[in-house]
């Protein structure tokens, strides 16, 4: 850990001093990926550090050139540190004047050039991040719209996102969070929109973190900005698609970009923030309103569908007489309430497996699972079809919930709420029900209630949560970000 004086070393105008500090800070000559040459230029010496993996090599080797060519077309070696800035024909070159801001760009992957009697560096920006190149994510594919889609690169999301908002009043603050990792963390915002408390809220918040390193980025980043306790649901919501994240910057939300992430974290949120799909609105509004309430029904059925048919079952007298069919016919070997739990837990098997299975393996993978639990487990009296066919439209319903972190946090309500029933027959029913109400209602996501706009109720808001409300007629902007400029319209 460094102490403050170690942080806010000058440059020294004597450049060996540099080199002896680079070597023992950063490990010159020992990390086979940092970069370092050293020029005579007009008769002084400029060393030049970068990290090779990062950097764009062609630009590299542009700025050597144009420190060799000075030699040739200068002579007044007294304004060598003016003719240097001058002669770096890049789009962004800023002077630093201690050491560990030196540092810290280097390893973000720019030059640092330290001429010789002169107490800066001049930092140039040729960062050439590896990764991908964007395509749309996995989970959340749309029939018609875009097909790009965020990054591990930084550099590359912020642009993903400036192409589709050309404002002038859209910010893009770096910050750096790890003493180690120097992780690289950009909170987007249009100025005259955002809340400008919950920004200030937020960068104070990202500047206080203290840490060595974050290997998990927006995760790690969440947990320190969340306080969760014993909160299963998600407060900050994920997307790696540049539309819905500029959708957001419209209404008034920030977003928080973490390098090697592909996923930007959108806040505040709401629970029917994670109900929300790009496909909604890629289709006429009649369409995407059909397809919301289609969501809506599936996520409702993946939370109540088993517990409310494992009460049926326990308690047939509670049926109408043209229901009465629902309940096993047959309740097999084991108790109805287990064979739910293991059937569950049977899937998450296979989602597991599937995760880690190769590609080529995992059809062969889904005929064995077929076999095994849809034959053979009903053959032996594990478990009751009627079991096997509740559990998986419950599994399909969590698989149609846009949110994977809302899928989870509801399974974890389902087994509760079928404890319960098992447990305690109809008053468990209702209890666990209110309990989990009850739950619902008291999250906080940043000091937004988290089932806004049902619970405070906000009849307006909830039109739009129901609704997919054509674009002319969405004039405002949703309260709860408490934006500075409400109405959509310049």
């Amino acid at each position: 850990m460094q102490t403050g004086k170690e942080k806010n070393t000058p440059i020294s105008p004597h450049i060996e001093d540099t080199y002896a500090y680079m070597k023992k800070r950063i490990g010159l000559e020992k990390s086979y990926d940092l970069g370092y040459r050293e020029l005579v230029v007009l008769d002084r010496r400029v060393q030049l550090y970068y990290v090779t993996g990062l950097t764009d090599t062609s630009v590299v080797q542009e700025v050597l050139k144009v420190m060799i060519e000075v030699n040739d077309n200068e002579s007044e070696s007294d304004r060598l540190g003016e003719i240097v800035e001058n002669r770096l024909v890049h789009q962004q070159v800023t002077p630093v004047k201690t050491m560990d801001e030196a540092v810290d760009q280097v390893l973000s992957g720019l030059i640092a050039v330290f001429i010789d009697g002169k107490n800066y560096a001049q930092i140039v920006d040729v960062r050439n991040y590896p990764g991908r190149t964007p395509e749309e994510p996995d989970t959340e594919k749309v029939i018609r719209g875009s097909r790009d889609g965020y990054t591990e690169n930084i550099v590359e999301n912020t642009a993903l996102t400036r192409r589709r908002l050309r404002d002038e009043n859209l910010r893009n603050e770096m910050l750096k969070v790890g003493e180690r990792s120097k992780t690289d963390v950009c909170i987007t915002y249009i100025e005259d929109v955002a809340n400008p408390n919950l920004v200030k809220f937020l960068k104070d918040k990202i500047e206080s973190i203290q840490v060595d390193g974050m290997s998990m980025s927006d995760k790690s980043l969440e947990e320190f900005l969340m306080i969760r306790k014993w909160n299963i649901y998600p407060l900050v919501r994920y997307t790696e698609r540049p539309d819905v994240a500029t959708s957001h910057l419209l209404e008034g939300h920030v977003i928080l970009f973490v390098d090697t992430s592909p996923s930007a974290i959108i806040v505040p949120t709401t629970f029917f923030h994670h109900l929300q799909h790009a496909e909604e609105y890629r289709q006429a509004p009649s369409i995407g309103t059909f397809i919301r309430f289609i969501r809506f029904l599936a996520v409702f059925a993946a939370l109540f569908l088993l517990p409310t048919w494992l009460l049926f079952a326990m308690e047939p007298s509670l049926l109408p007489q043209n229901l009465s069919f629902i309940g096993p016919n047959d309740e097999g070997n084991v108790p109805v309430a287990i064979q739910i739990i293991l059937a569950g837990v049977g899937i998450e098997f296979l989602r597991m497996a599937a995760i880690h299975t190769p590609t080529p393996l995992s059809t062969a993978m889904g005929l064995i699972a077929a076999v095994l639990i849809g034959e053979i487990a009903i053959e032996v009296g594990l478990f009751s079809p009627e079991v096997i066919l509740y559990v998986s439209t419950s599994a399909i319903g969590n698989y149609v919930t846009p949110s994977y972190e809302l899928s989870v946090a509801n399974k974890v309500i389902t087994l509760f709420l079928v404890l319960m029933v098992e447990l305690f027959g109809l008053p468990g029913y209702m209890i666990g029900i209110t309990l989990y109400i009850l739950f619902m209602v008291q999250i906080r996501s940043l000091r937004t209630p988290y089932m806004w706009p049902l619970l405070p109720f906000n009849f307006k808001a909830m039109k739009h949560v129901l609704f997919r409300i054509p674009v002319p007629n969405s004039k405002h902007r949703p309260s709860i970000v408490h934006p500075r400029n409400n109405y959509r319209r310049p």
